[in-house]
């Protein structure tokens, strides 16, 4: 890494602090778009049973008692189950209520 020095003259802590929050901004933002290039995980990817199970912490037992309740949605390709990563996302955020009726 370079050795730069930097030497700030008649400049306001305005100036600084906007200065500043322009380059956290652009790195964040370059950050975020190599991040996003690089990861294999995407929303719309269909997982199996056994990645959703992984993917709530539960047993592969749990899904199919969920699938069965109609908590979440199975799509079916043959006799294979699969979960849109989006829905089980979606359900699992937009789920308020209990077992025992508490929200």
């Amino acid at each position: 890494m370079e050795n730069k020095n930097i030497i700030l003259q008649s400049i306001s802590l305005q100036e600084l602090t906007s200065l500043f929050a322009e380059s956290v901004e652009i790195k964040l933002k370059e950050f975020l778009i190599n991040s996003n290039e690089k990861s294999s995980i995407n929303e719309n990817d269909f997982l199996t049973r056994k990645e959703t199970a992984l993917l709530f912490k539960v047993t592969v037992n749990s899904i199919h008692d969920w699938t069965n309740a109609g908590i979440i949605k199975v799509y079916k390709m043959g006799n294979r189950s699969y979960y849109k990563r989006s829905e089980l996302l979606s359900t699992l955020f937009n789920s308020n209520t209990s077992k025992y009726g508490k929200k």
